[in-house]
């Protein structure tokens, strides 16, 4: 039997940092809110969309210089210059009329590229309707696209792009935050022990009861409890105090990447591994007979195949002893010459065996 000499130190408790309680919740009501706008895009040098291809851009065009006093009925256009977009934007919690926000411009149709292209004036709508801002500007590409006759090369996303501060908030969200009596908090990890911290550190910053933990997600405030002139006041003395939170042992690795992400807190049970690879060659080498010169008959191709399996040496059979952590098992892995995709598959070997203990995220 191998045995893990790179693991055979003891493991240490894993120490965490204390966290502010602003970085561990989500206050109930603040938040954002999701904004989207159909518009059009001018100024590309040839880039735009082929109006053949993309007819709605021929319609929003239209209807753009008819709102402009320019009468197009009847009219074909056939311009290279502009193009159809889908603009995004994420209002803020408490935005305030007058202020500006990003904006993401991305083409809908088959344009080439947006860079130095100018958004219109474009209206944008929440999920109920109504518009909240208005976005216009220059776009910033994020990528760059030459083509030639017989090639072309694309480095980024031409096609995207970003507008700094190219909306206009233009309307309010109808929230009263100052008015509430309770709030509620919300995890952003949902952890009991994590939940029951923050209500205790509450308890304390306040001197009495004014903090109640529901589940594992949420711990409910009462304002009134707190001798604050607001919901913000309070929300404002207590974002800052430090918890330390708890967190749940995981593991998640990318298949892709060959990554492997890991907690201090992962453990393994006793249990013995052992890996090694198959490697299969097929190869067809066909050739053909022809007949003899002055023979009748037909050229005949006649298959060859060569066929063989390599079977290469494993890294033996290594045994686990109870209570080791992932990170001293990794090490061990390491030190047999053991490549990480290879070891995401014996992670879930291990896992599939119920040695593991932690959650296994695969990505």
């Amino acid at each position: 039997m191998l045995s893990f000499l790179a693991v055979s130190l003891p493991s240490l408790p894993a120490l965490s940092s204390p966290i502010r309680i602003k970085d561990l919740v989500e206050f109930d009501g603040v938040r954002g809110n999701d904004l989207v706008g159909y518009g059009l895009v001018v100024g590309l040098n040839g880039t735009g969309d082929g109006i053949r291809n993309a007819p709605f851009t021929e319609e929003i065009m239209s209807n753009i210089l008819e709102r402009l006093g320019v009468n197009v009925t009847g009219e074909q256009f056939r311009p290279k210059n502009v193009a159809a977009v889908f603009v995004t934007a994420s209002l803020p919690a408490f935005a305030r009329a007058g202020g500006q926000i990003d904006v993401t411009v991305s083409a809908i149709g088959d344009a080439k590229s947006l860079l130095g292209g100018t958004l219109i004036m474009t209206p944008l709508n929440a999920a109920d309707g109504d518009i909240y801002a208005v976005a216009q500007g220059t776009i910033i590409a994020g990528g760059v696209a030459v083509e030639g006759q017989a090639a072309g090369v694309v480095q980024g996303v031409p096609t995207s792009g970003v507008i700094p501060a190219g909306a206009r908030v233009e309307r309010e969200i109808d929230f009263e935050f100052a008015t509430l009596e309770t709030l509620r908090l919300a995890l952003r990890e949902p952890d009991f022990t994590t939940a029951a911290r923050i209500e205790a550190a509450i308890n304390q910053a306040f001197g009495g009861r004014v903090a109640l933990m529901l589940d594992s997600g949420t711990v409910r405030m009462s304002i009134n409890g707190t001798n604050a002139r607001s919901a913000a006041h309070a929300v404002g003395r207590i974002e800052n105090i430090l918890v330390e939170p708890e967190r749940k042992a995981r593991v998640v690795v990318d298949q892709r990447s060959g990554t492997i992400v890991m907690g201090d807190d992962v453990r393994i049970s006793r249990v013995a591994v052992s890996q090694g690879n198959l490697t299969l060659r097929v190869q067809e080498t066909p050739f053909a007979v022809q007949p003899n010169p002055f023979a009748e008959g037909e050229t005949i191709v006649l298959p060859r195949t060569n066929a063989e399996i390599d079977e290469e040496p494993g890294t033996g059979l290594a045994e686990v002893p109870p209570g080791t952590s992932l990170s001293e098992v990794i090490a061990g892995l390491n030190a047999l010459g053991v490549s990480p995709r290879d070891m995401i598959d014996i992670l879930k070997s291990i896992k599939a065996a119920g040695a593991l203990h932690a959650e296994f995220v695969v990505r």
